[in-house]
């Protein structure tokens, strides 16, 4: 049995894009022999669609384009990924579908059964879920009966079953009626860490059942949300035979040679038969590597997958390179401080785009070192982008000129009397309102940029300034997306140093990655005159927000009480910042943005004596 696993990047909605994607993986699966092509999770309108599946058309022309695929597909079999109408009369409008191409025609049409409504996910809104006879969901593949699910069918065990009240194991139907060998078709984003924890629970899952699976994801840049591909097959012990490669498209063909189902529905393949690569370019013949028990990593047909700060790394690039290309921009501009987050973030839109579609904007201020243009410069040139440098000095000036003295007669009129204060210049240790002015003329220098070039704006905020709202609305915030905002301080410090280590050369100057972080709004100034250590101030974060702790237990983890009723202060009364800021890639597990649902106007106050 030789099954291909066509791990595409969709873009979503782009049905007719889609459908010759499709067409052409399944024409290079049909030339290396596959008996069967598996696509993702809605794979003819990419995932998530969101509020496009409100739109009774698209579905239409998704249906028109299923058919016309089908039309298309002789001497092979091809799983489908698409939005079905729900026939029944009560119920959701649609359901997450697969159908099984063959033989020119639609053959058969199966539901996803489970529905996520949890963190980024919203399926209820849009999908009525499959029925729970798991006999619909049998297809015949050649001499195996194979079980299809949809993603989260698969995201299950006795324990997420309870705690994310499910009333069954799909899988374990599947099992029970029947089923030979698994097969999962899957949107499954990216998040730090969570391709191992696929292997874990899948593992678990074919152990307990004894039945192989093959595991077909999406991959690219959708949005906020980016997904790693990392598709693959694990024999019935849970070992893994094949896996397709991460970030990237990837047409992986896989030979299950000794599959030979019992009269119980069984399979031998618990005692793996080996699967074979097949590619183009290495022939159409099986290898003698068939009867490999356990294909090492070093296999040409097991891609290693990144972890740790190479996998943040990879997922960032796709990311942004997704989202420049899907939504129709070539070139991208951001501000260049000399400071690390900003170096961070032309690093990786250089290694993204390519340095000739970055430009680089230091707009210096008369607070600004010497070091921070010396060191923008040296970062534009180590990478090869273009570089600007347009001083706002003059600007400020206008603006003092222009607001002062119209400001100290509206203190005069406050406090009945006169400041005695020089209505022409504000007192720049103390008055926040000069800060941010100098913010918001470096956002208003940059949109010009934007507006004039057609450049995407990007934004260089980090996930700890956000949280906190050490940020400004209308200043630095401005842009079309936030690279790192899902990306702690102190991460963006790891991160900067694995680039320059990885690449082997200084392409983020040293000076930047180790000064003393300052946004130079005003004489002498440090993040830490404003904000906690960053290293404190990262775990109180990450406990706050990605595992949703209170401030009792915060404190309990060992920290300060005053410290972490001030930084949860801080991002409670920062929401409404978030609200207006630009959509950021997700990399950890708990993102500001659609999947992190906050009001705004609450006063739930946590505080701990």
């Amino acid at each position: 049995m030789r099954i291909a696993l066509a791990q595409i990047n969709p873009t979503v909605g782009d049905i007719t894009a889609n459908t010759t994607k499709h067409l052409d993986f399944i024409a290079r699966a049909k030339r290396q022999g596959a008996t069967l092509v598996v696509f993702p999770e809605l794979s003819l309108l990419g995932y998530p669609p969101k509020d496009l599946l409100l739109k009774s058309q698209l579905v239409t022309d998704s249906l028109n384009a299923l058919r016309r695929i089908a039309g298309e597909v002789h001497g092979i079999d091809v799983i489908v990924g698409y939005a079905d109408r729900n026939s029944q009369p009560i119920g959701r409008p649609l359901h997450n579908a697969v159908a099984l191409l063959r033989d020119g025609q639609i053959h058969s049409r199966h539901f996803k059964t489970l529905l996520p409504t949890y963190d980024v996910f919203d399926e209820s809104r849009y999908f009525e879920p499959g029925p729970i006879n798991e006999t619909e969901n049998l297809v015949r593949v050649g001499d195996v009966t194979a079980g299809l699910s949809v993603c989260e069918d698969l995201w299950n065990d006795e324990k997420l079953i309870a705690r994310r009240l499910y009333h069954q194991n799909p899988i374990a139907d599947l099992n029970a009626a029947g089923a030979q060998i698994l097969i999962n078709a899957s949107a499954s984003p990216f998040v730090l860490g969570k391709h191992d924890f696929r292997l874990q629970l899948f593992g678990e899952q074919v152990r307990r059942f004894n039945k192989p699976l093959v595991y077909v994801n999406q991959v690219g840049g959708n949005d906020e949300l980016i997904f790693d591909g990392n598709s693959h097959v694990l024999d019935a012990t849970g070992n893994v035979i094949a896996q397709a490669k991460d970030f990237e498209e990837d047409l992986l063909i896989v030979d299950l040679d000794g599959f030979s189902p019992s009269p119980k529905g069984d399979s031998d393949l618990s005692s793996p038969t080996g699967a074979t690569p097949v590619g183009e370019g290495r022939g159409e013949g099986r290898s003698a590597q068939s009867a490999m028990r356990h294909p090492p990593s070093s296999s040409p047909l097991i891609h290693p997958h990144a972890t740790g700060l190479e996998s943040i790394y990879k997922a960032l690039v796709l990311g942004l390179q997704d989202y420049v290309r899907k939504c129709g921009f070539k070139t991208v501009v951001l501000g260049l401080s000399g400071g690390i987050d900003s170096a961070l973030t032309a690093a990786i839109a250089a290694h993204a785009l390519g340095p000739d579609r970055v430009t680089g904007v230091a707009m210096p201020s008369r607070y600004s070192s010497d070091h921070s243009i010396e060191d923008a410069r040296l970062l534009a040139a180590n990478l090869g982008t273009h570089f600007h440098l347009v001083p706002i000095d003059a600007l400020h000036a206008a603006y003092e000129k222009t607001l002062y003295p119209t400001f100290a007669q509206v203190a005069d009129a406050i406090s009945g009397g006169t400041t005695g204060k020089d209505p022409t210049r504000p007192d720049p240790a103390a008055d926040l309102t000069d800060q941010n002015l100098q913010a918001r003329m470096r956002g208003a220098t940059l949109m010009a940029f934007s507006n004039r070039f057609n450049h995407l704006l990007l934004t260089t905020g980090n996930k700890s300034e956000i949280a906190t709202g050490y940020c400004t609305l209308y200043g630095d915030m401005c842009g079309g997306l936030a690279v790192i905002s899902d990306v702690p301080k102190t991460t963006v410090w790891a991160l900067s140093r694995w680039i320059n280590e990885h690449f082997k050369k200084e392409l983020i100057p040293w000076r930047s990655i180790e000064k003393v972080p300052s946004a130079e709004l005003k004489p002498n100034q440090t993040d830490q005159d404003s904000l906690p250590p960053y290293e404190t101030l990262d775990a109180i974060l990450h406990r706050y927000i990605e595992e949703e702790k209170g401030a009792a237990e915060i404190v309990a983890d060992g920290f300060d009480a005053a410290t972490v009723n001030r930084v949860i202060k801080l991002i409670d009364r920062s929401e409404y910042k978030r609200r207006q800021a630009a959509p950021g890639l997700k990399v950890t597990s708990r993102a500001f943005g659609f999947g992190r649902r906050m009001p705004i106007a609450q006063n739930y106050v946590q505080t701990v004596p």
